[in-house]
């Protein structure tokens, strides 16, 4: 296949770069369903705030004699989800859409459920469930798009690493405490 053919000359991008510019980075050549994408990022977004909620609550809650490290484990997660809502947040606005910080609809919007967890392995274990579903979340939310949205693409498998590196730590945690 030629790709030389596939190329815009440089005429018909300025052109098309003019057309529509109050879409800004939104343009003609996005293949991406934007409404179901805007959903999709949405719904990750709700996901990542219970998780970072869940996660400074089990913080503060954590007791007993392996609290300390995990409470700081629980803590270092937070802040990393609350960087991943903030990624989702601005490429929402980047494409276009406004970023759902409603309390109101939150924890309907998120895939991972808020369990408070009684005991430390509880709580391990409930941001152990959490992560798995994330995990899931956003495989399916990269195999969907594919090709169409590279940039969301690249931001979901760089989030996609991290809650992998989550599930991991967590899964360490848990063998260490006693269930």
């Amino acid at each position: 296949m030629n790709t030389e053919s596939q190329l815009s000359d440089v005429v018909a991008l300025r052109k098309r770069a003019r057309k529509h510019v109050e879409d800004g980075a939104v343009t003609a050549g996005y293949d991406a369903d934007r409404v179901q994408v805007l959903k999709l990022l949405n719904e990750a977004l709700a996901t990542e705030l219970v998780c970072v909620l869940r996660y400074r609550r089990h913080h503060f809650m954590a007791s007993g004699i392996h609290s300390q490290s995990v409470a700081g484990e629980f803590l270092t997660h937070s802040k990393e989800e609350q960087g991943h809502a903030d990624e989702l947040a601005a490429r929402i606005v980047q494409l276009g859409g406004s970023p759902d910080f409603s309390p109101d609809t939150l924890t309907a919007r998120s895939h991972a459920e808020y369990v408070e967890g009684g005991t430390l392995a509880e709580m391990i274990r409930e941001n152990l469930v959490a992560e798995r579903i994330a995990i899931d979340s956003y495989r399916e939310f990269i195999l969907y798009l594919g090709e169409q949205d590279p940039t969301t693409r690249r931001m979901l498998e760089s989030i996609l690493a991290v809650e992998e590196q989550h599930a991991d730590e967590l899964a360490d945690l848990l063998q260490g405490v006693a269930v």
